[in-house]
């Protein structure tokens, strides 16, 4: 089994960044070894501090597929495309970061934009509630451009000229992301599960959990897809065979969804059951009442340096 997860609103929480109450899955995911792939809009530096926040040395999706990034060691793998960058070893998918900004400075005052790169730390730290270092990580970018636009009805006439240019627009939790179109979370993981096929020479199950939009090519193109609810409950437009529906927004609808799965896994695998026996218990799975939730919610107080807020 490979887990491939989203972080903003997802794995972490939308309001505060934490992943407290993904704990329990989080420990049966790394007792039984099955890869957490972080599949993500954040740049390499954050995935790397959370990773390290986390006790986690697996490989990881950036930039919302802009690139793919497996460490040096790992496992024995072979991947001989990939390049080596500081201690991993990188495919690169998306176009380089310098392209999208000659853009933004040709587009950014027509249509009333600002990217991450327009922006100081400390703006970035506002606009997303992040720590300033966080947030100076955030800022590294190698692939897309996050921003903000003054006027979404611009938005259309922004689409064409960033096609025009080799651009595509997609839309996260916080932000519109400037891509390249070789850019594409679905077709990352694609890469990576091959990645994976190809070295244990055989077949994975694969996992998927997101809350976006931008997760939706992600969420196609894995076995079991899971959408976790926006914190106002809300879920996203997604039509899938065998979509799994949280019933909790961020870590606590992470927990609780994967848990589930990997009990049931535990026990179809014990008993050499087939995988669609595991999925259709699996889409049946994550019921509980919503109205748990509300009463189980209490004043977010200060995290202080819970390493689970990151």
């Amino acid at each position: 089994m490979i887990i491939f997860t989203d972080l903003d609103g997802t794995l972490l929480n939308h309001r505060d960044y934490s992943y407290r109450e993904a704990l329990p899955a989080l420990k049966k995911i790394r007792s039984r070894r099955i890869p957490l792939i972080m599949c993500t809009s954040k740049t390499r530096r954050e995935v790397e501090i959370l990773q390290r926040t986390m006790g986690l040395s697996e490989p990881f999706i950036v930039e919302n597929g802009g690139g793919i990034f497996f460490p040096s060691a790992y496992r024995g793998f072979r991947i001989e495309e990939s390049l080596g960058i500081r201690g991993a070893k990188c495919i690169p998918l998306g176009i380089p970061y310098v392209r999208i900004r000659a853009f933004m400075k040709r587009a950014g005052a027509r249509y009333s934009i600002r990217g991450f790169g327009d922006m100081t730390e400390q703006e970035i730290a506002d606009l997303t509630g992040l720590p300033a270092e966080i947030a100076a990580s955030a800022r590294a970018r190698e692939f897309t451009e996050p921003f903000i636009i003054e006027d979404d009805e611009k938005l259309p006439d922004l689409e064409r000229a960033a096609s025009e240019a080799g651009i595509r627009i997609t839309r996260g939790g916080r932000f519109y992301h400037f891509i390249g179109r070789g850019n594409d979370k679905g077709e990352a993981v694609k890469y990576v599960t091959s990645i994976f096929e190809r070295n244990r020479k055989k077949s994975v199950i694969t996992v998927g959990l997101g809350d976006s939009r931008n997760d939706l090519p992600m969420l196609e193109q894995v076995d079991i897809p899971i959408l976790i609810p926006h914190p106002d409950g809300r879920y996203e437009k997604v039509d899938l065979p065998g979509l799994i529906h949280a019933p909790f927004p961020g870590s606590m609808g992470w927990n609780d969804a994967l848990g589930d799965i990997l009990d049931t896994y535990d026990r179809a695998h014990g008993k050499g059951s087939r995988f669609v026996e595991l999925h259709r218990f699996a889409k049946g799975s994550s019921a509980r009442n919503a109205g748990v939730y509300a009463r189980e919610q209490k004043p977010v107080s200060s995290m202080g340096h819970d390493p689970s807020r990151v």
